[in-house]
C-alpha cells in the first residue's frame, strides 16, 4: 500500500456536482493498493498514521497526532499511486490491484482507521472520477509505502 498523507485545514471530494464528503482540520489520505497488499499492511499503516506527530502543540512545534487533536480524516482511493514510469512516458498501472482485491482492502482500511481514530473516516467513492479540493496546512505532506517499513 502506498499513501500520500496531507495535513489539511479543510478537504472535500465531489463526484459530478455533488459533494460526497468534507472535513475541516485533519488529514487527507490518498491510498494506492496493489495485489500483494493485505490486512497486515492495513494494521501497520493505521498505527503509523494515527501516531504521526505532525500537528502543532501549544509552542507551534509539530508534536501532536491526529488522535490528540481530534481532527478528521478523508480517505480517497487512488490507483495512480501505483504507477510504473520506468518505460516511456505513459505510466503503467499494472501493479495496481484489481477491484476484487482493492475494494475489500480499501473498505477494511477505512473501517480500521476509523476504529483507531474513534470515529468514522470520510471517503470518496472507489472507482469514481472525483474532484478533490484541499488546503494543505504547512504544507505538510508525507508519503508512506508498506513495502518500506524499516
Amino acid at each position: 500500500m502506498r499513501t500520500v498523507i496531507q495535513r489539511v485545514s479543510h478537504a472535500s471530494v465531489s463526484i459530478g456536482c455533488h459533494c460526497k464528503s468534507a472535513i475541516q482540520g485533519g488529514l487527507l489520505i490518498l491510498l494506492g493498493i496493489e495485489e500483494a497488499d493485505n490486512e497486515e499492511d492495513i494494521d501497520w499503516l493505521c498505527r503509523k498514521i494515527t501516531g504521526l506527530r505532525i500537528f502543532d502543540d501549544e509552542n507551534g512545534v509539530m508534536n501532536r497526532s491526529i488522535l490528540e487533536t481530534g481532527g478528521d480524516i478523508l480517505v480517497i482511493s487512488q490507483f495512480t499511486l501505483m504507477a510504473s514510469y520506468k518505460k516511456g512516458n505513459r505510466p503503467s498501472y499494472i501493479r495496481a490491484a484489481g477491484h476484487t482485491t482493492a475494494i475489500p482492502l480499501y473498505e477494511s482500511f477505512c473501517r480500521k482507521l476509523g476504529e483507531a481514530l474513534g470515529k468514522p473516516v470520510q471517503t470518496g467513492e472507489f472507482g469514481a472520477e472525483m474532484k478533490v479540493d484541499l488546503l494543505n496546512h504547512g504544507p505538510v505532506t508525507i508519503c508512506m509505502d508498506t513495502k518500506n517499513k524499516e
